[in-house]
């Protein structure tokens, strides 16, 4: 037989992967409306450049750790299967 390995084991692979791929979809599409928004209103208030990017990374950081909590739950999910 061409599969010689555990179907357990591939299926909860694959749902690890899928698990990580969803989870970033929403903070991909998040930092893009961040980084979206702040060129936006730095073309509208040049001045209040340095206030915003301040602000944009902030919110870049705390959307970005939404990835890691999705890749932390698939490992724990994983484990626990």
């Amino acid at each position: 037989m061409a599969l010689d390995g555990n179907i357990n084991d591939a299926s909860k692979t694959l749902v690890l992967g899928l698990a990580t791929g969803f989870g970033a979809i929403g903070p991909g599409v998040g930092v893009g409306i961040i980084f979206g928004k702040t060129i936006e209103a730095v073309g509208r208030q040049p001045e209040l450049r340095g206030q915003l990017q301040g602000m944009m990374w902030l919110g870049f950081a705390l959307t970005e750790a939404i990835v890691f909590y999705a890749l932390g739950m698939a490992f724990v999910a994983y484990a626990i299967t």
